[in-house]
This record gives C-alpha cells, sequence and structure tokens, in this order.
C-alpha cells in the first residue's frame, strides 16, 4: 500500500513536467508517467480486499486515463492525490510521527546522509551531484516542494526510489526518518517566512484549529492550504510549522494525547474498511499508549472525567467486538473526541496547586499500598500467632524484594527497553488475579480453622507442623506478588504527576503516606495480638475474602484494558479502590469469588456444629 501511495504521490507531484497545455514536454517524462500510473494500478488490484476495493480501482482507472489524455497536470494532481489518500483512509496507515520530530537532531542527520548529493541547502549541488542519473531531486526548488507533503518525504526516505540513487534508509530508527523529513520540507522556505508564519499562527485562530495535531502538517501541501488560506500565507504558515512541529502540542499536553486521536482515527477507518481485528488493536493503542500516560494527571484535575473517558474507551471496543454499525462506532468515536478534548483542555488550563498534589500523591500511596499492607500484615500476624516468628524473614525478604524490584523494574523500563501499557496492564491483571485465587483459598482455610476447638494444641501440634520450608517460600512469593503489583504503577504514578512542578509536595504527600501506613500497620499487629486466637482467625478470613473479591475485580479489569478479556458494558457504580467497574466480565469474576467464599464458609459452619454439639 505504502509504494502504491509512493507511485500516485510522484505521479502527482511530477506530472507537470511530463505534459503541459494537453502536450508531451518531455517524452521520458511521460513514459515514465504512464507507467507509474499502470503499475499503481496493477498492485492496487494485489491489495487486501476491502469494501473500498472497487471504488478504489475505479479512481485508478480514471487516473489511467486522464494521463493517456494528456489532460492538465493540476487535474491529474488531484486524481493522484485524492486515490492516495483514499487509501490511507481505507487502510488504517499511521501519517504522523508517534512524537514531535526533534530537527536538532535533524540537522546532523541531513548533512551526513543526503547533503552529499542533494547539497548543505537543498539545491541538488552536492560534491557527488554531479555524476547520478537521474540527478538528485533539489529540495530547494518552491514549485516542486508545493506539492509534496511532509508524509511523502517521509515515505521517501523510508522506501527508496527505484531507478534512482537514493536508497531506503532502512537502518535510521522511524523517529529519525521523521525528523528528516520535517527538516527535508524547511528547505524551499526562506527564513523570512517561518518568521511571518510564526506571526500568523499566533495573530489567526483558525489556523491553529486547522492543525490540531502532527497528522495535520503531515498530510498537508502548500498547493491545498493555498486554496483555502492564500498563497503567501499557505508558505509562511508551512515553514513555520515544518520548522516547529512543537507549535501544534504547545498549549496542549504531550504529545500522549496526539497519539490517542490519531489512533482513534485510525481505529475507525480500519473498522469502516472492514478490518475490526486492526481496529480493536488501534483502539487499545489510543487508550494503553496514547490515554493511559496523562492519568495521574487527570485524576488530580478531574477524577469524574478520568472514568467517563475510561468507559467510553471500553464502549468503544465493545462495539467494535459485537460488531456494531459503522454509524454507532462513529457515534461512539465522537464522543471519544470530546472527551479527550476536554481532558486536554483540564489538563492544558490547569496547573495542580501544592495542596492538590499533595493530597493526590497521598491518596495514591494509600490507595496503592493498602491492600499490599493488609496482606502483609495479615500473613505477619499468622504467623505470630502460630509461634512460628523463624518464618517471618520469608515474608519480610518477599515485600522488600517487591520494593527493590519494582524500582528496578522502573529503571529497565526508563532507560533500558520500553514497557509497553499492554504489557504493565497484563502483569497488574495476571498478578491480581493470583493472588485473589490465593487468598481465597486461604481465607476460608482460615475460617475453617476458626470453628475449631482447643486452638491452642492445634497450634502446637498441627500449624506448626504445617509450615514446611515449601510453605515458607510460599509465603514469599504471595508477599512478593501483592507488592509488587502495586509498586511498579505507584512509581509511575509519581514520574507523571512530577511534571506538574509541584515536586515539594508531592514528596511531602508520599512521606506522609509512608507514615500513615507505618501506623496503620503498627495498630493492625498491636490490635491482632489482643484479640483470641479463633476471633482473630475468623476476622483475617473474613478481611481476606474481600480482598480477593477486589482483586479479582481488578484483575479482569486490567485484563481487559490490556484486550486479554473482552468488554461488556454496564449501567452501574465505578468505584476503583473496591475493584467495582462498569462492565460485566469484572462484575462477574467478583460474584464467582464471592459465591465460592460464601459457600466455603457455609460448608465449614456446617461440617463444624457436631464438633461443637459433642464439646457441649
Amino acid at each position: 500500500m505504502r509504494q502504491v501511495w509512493q507511485l500516485l504521490d510522484y505521479v502527482g507531484v511530477d506530472y507537470g513536467g511530463a505534459v503541459a497545455n494537453h502536450a508531451v514536454v518531455s517524452a521520458a517524462e511521460y513514459q515514465e508517467m504512464q507507467e507509474f500510473v499502470a503499475t499503481a494500478r496493477t498492485r492496487l488490484a494485489s491489495l487486501p480486499a476491502s469494501n473500498d476495493r472497487d471504488t478504489h480501482l475505479a479512481q485508478a482507472d480514471q487516473l489511467v486515463g486522464a494521463v493517456a489524455a494528456k489532460v492538465d497536470a493540476a487535474e491529474v494532481a488531484r486524481l493522484a492525490h485524492g486515490l492516495a489518500d483514499a487509501l490511507l483512509a481505507t487502510y488504517g496507515i499511521a501519517v504522523a510521527p508517534r512524537t514531535v520530530p526533534d530537527l536538532s537532531r535533524a540537522q546532523a542527520l541531513y548533512v551526513s546522509q543526503c547533503s552529499s548529493c542533494h547539497g548543505l541547502t537543498g539545491h541538488a549541488d552536492g560534491p557527488a551531484a554531479a555524476v547520478l542519473s537521474p540527478p538528485p531531486v533539489a529540495f530547494a526548488d518552491a514549485a516542486r516542494a508545493r506539492e509534496r507533503s511532509t508524509f511523502a518525504l517521509y515515505q521517501v526516505i523510508s522506501q527508496g526510489v527505484a531507478g534512482t540513487a537514493m536508497p531506503a534508509f532502512t537502518t535510521l530508527s522511524e523517529e529519525d526518518r521523521w525528523a528528516l523529513a520535517f527538516r527535508v520540507g524547511t528547505l524551499a522556505y526562506p527564513p523570512i517566512l517561518q518568521r511571518d508564519g510564526e506571526q500568523l499562527w499566533q495573530a489567526t485562530p483558525a489556523l491553529r484549529e486547522r492543525f490540531p495535531n502532527l497528522d495535520a502538517i503531515t498530510r498537508i501541501t502548500e498547493a491545498e492550504l493555498s486554496a483555502n488560506l492564500g498563497e503567501q500565507p499557505a508558505r509562511a504558515a508551512l515553514a513555520y510549522l515544518r520548522a516547529h512541529p512543537e507549535a501544534v502540542t504547545a498549549g496542549r499536553t504531550t504529545a500522549s494525547l496526539v497519539l490517542a486521536r490519531q489512533r482513534l482515527e485510525e481505529s475507525q477507518t480500519a473498522y469502516t474498511a472492514g478490518d475490526p481485528a486492526r481496529a480493536t488493536a488501534l483502539a487499545l493503542s489510543a487508550y494503553l499508549d496514547g490515554f493511559e500516560p496523562v492519568e495521574p494527571s487527570l485524576a488530580l484535575h478531574d477524577r469524574a472525567l478520568l472514568d467517563r473517558v475510561e468507559h467510553a474507551m471500553g464502549e468503544y471496543r465493545a462495539r467494535i467486538a459485537r460488531g456494531a454499525p459503522v454509524a454507532d462506532i462513529a457515534a461512539q468515536a465522537d464522543v471519544l473526541r470530546t472527551l479527550i478534548d476536554s481532558a486536554d483542555t483540564a489538563l492544558s488550563t490547569s496547573s495542580a496547586d501544592a495542596t492538590t498534589a499533595f493530597l493526590g500523591s497521598l491518596t495514591i500511596l494509600l490507595r496503592e499500598g493498602l491492600e499490599a499492607l493488609l496482606i502483609v500484615i495479615a500473613m505477619i500476624a499468622f504467623l505470630r500467632k502460630a509461634e512460628r516468628t523463624d518464618v517471618l524473614r520469608y515474608v519480610h525478604a518477599g515485600w522488600m524484594g517487591a520494593l527493590l524490584a519494582g524500582l528496578l523494574t522502573w529503571g529497565i523500563a526508563t532507560y533500558v527497553v520500553s514497557v509497553s501499557g499492554a504489557g504493565r496492564e497484563v502483569t497488574e491483571g495476571i498478578s491480581s488475579l493470583f493472588a485473589a485465587a490465593v487468598l481465597l483459598g486461604v481465607g476460608i482455610w482460615m475460617h475453617q480453622k476458626s470453628l475449631a476447638g482447643r486452638w491452642q494444641q492445634y497450634v502446637r501440634e498441627k500449624l506448626s507442623a504445617a509450615l514446611t520450608r515449601r510453605s515458607a517460600w510460599f509465603l514469599f512469593a504471595l508477599a512478593f506478588i501483592s507488592v509488587y503489583r502495586e509498586v511498579f504503577e505507584t512509581i509511575l504514578f509519581y514520574i507523571a504527576l512530577w511534571n506538574e512542578n509541584n515536586g515539594l509536595a508531592l514528596l511531602a504527600g508520599l512521606v506522609t503516606g509512608i507514615v500513615l501506613l507505618g501506623v496503620i500497620a503498627v495498630v493492625l499487629l498491636r490490635y491482632s495480638k489482643r484479640l483470641p486466637i479463633a476471633q482473630f482467625f475468623s476476622w483475617s478470613s473474613l478481611l481476606i475474602a474481600v480482598l480477593a473479591v477486589v482483586l479479582a475485580g481488578k484483575g479482569v479489569a486490567a485484563l481487559q484494558e490490556a484486550g486479554w478479556v473482552a468488554v461488556q458494558p454496564i449501567d452501574g457504580p465505578r468505584f476503583a479502590l473496591l475493584g467495582i467497574y462498569p462492565s460485566l466480565q469484572p462484575v462477574l469474576a467478583q460474584l464467582a469469588v464471592l459465591i465460592v467464599a460464601v459457600l466455603g464458609f457455609v460448608v465449614n459452619r456446617r461440617s463444624g456444629k457436631p464438633a461443637t454439639a459433642d464439646r457441649r
């Protein structure tokens, strides 16, 4: 598809050098134009099937006929670019960089990779230009640049040009190729135009609305922009935006929400083209790679809006999964765009004050740490009641190891490899479900023991003997998993919030949260010492069962966000702290765990009645 697009773009740009006033002015160029449109038509027929294939083939036939009839260059350019844009829409090809290109690095790349042929200033006068046939393109040629988009330059850099000395720069990263494309796109515009474009950008709200994201910059040509803006303003605007692509994200959030919008658009396009699998994958990327990075900041500003976006994302994926009509998908996509714009506005027009940052930091730590703390405290209290303090070192090693592993994972993810949003959600989901399953079994077992008589003798003779080395390592694993699943996510939250420029307030919230968790731990441990052992096991079993229910909901919800579990939205409340989400699958998981827990408790009570009657 990219090769077909490149052929069509080449025809749209260069046809004017072959035909003028319905007459051939260059036989070689005209032969090449005929070859390119015929090749594009042939390759188009071999592309994957889509609902619009017949329409595209008809457009290709029209273009072939126009070239054969030697129609005006403007009409051929319109037909070629129209078909090229239609193919992008049908096959959902990304047409913009993921992040704002680094043009300072692009200059060094241009000098080392391009200047030997195209010249330092883009006039095709490099040292190697004289011996090349055909000669290299002059990037400084204003007439040629007028018809060429940044995306077209990126395509040429990525794939090269057959029959010329222009290679495919596949050894460069995608980011470097995009940076080069933007740099090359500035060579036809003198610096004074950039200054004029900057003034125009600042003074014209309509122009800023015309370019809401990087996608809009990369696809537009000067010729297209001139049609509604005028020749000189269009030149000035593109001169500035290609030299300063960061202008479209200034006053907005990071490129993250730009990516969310882009992936959503691509997802809708893929679904319209009859590719629901790709549409689902792009919808997941819109959430995991685009929206999730700004969640911590948005939670400080507008938690209700955050919940609405997450619910709308789930509803969008659910509609794709059940094969909803294209109109329904479009309607939900419009809802999501509005919500993303609201989130963008909330993040760009608000800055968290010190109090908000402190409370957000404190809340995050308490929310993420309390579950793990309760599990670890229950194990410690249990071992003390069982008079097996020698096993405590395994539990302590588990939670301390989890803290270190969380920090190590953050370091690796930050400086070595990139951990995707899906990877984070899968890790959290699987670990939550594992912990839920373990806690359910432990809770039922502890409830059973709370109904037995002669506790001191049982503890001395049975429980102590049951805590073998294998059991000790099992407690280590439970402590490690329960804490690790919270640590990495908490670190990511704090990294995101650090950009709010309230570092001292965040640290104060962190320290306060650690102190409060420490106080809670001390109170729980001291209170558990005073409880009779039967009562301790009874209360502990209930707490552990509740935690199992909570973790089951959170685990399934995390796997939904990673795309491992389907999403079926329902009307209902959303309490993330309790693992309650307005989706059928997490609710069913929690009901299943709750039913198993209740049945286990009922069976325990019935089996314990005869023993109680005999003792009486």
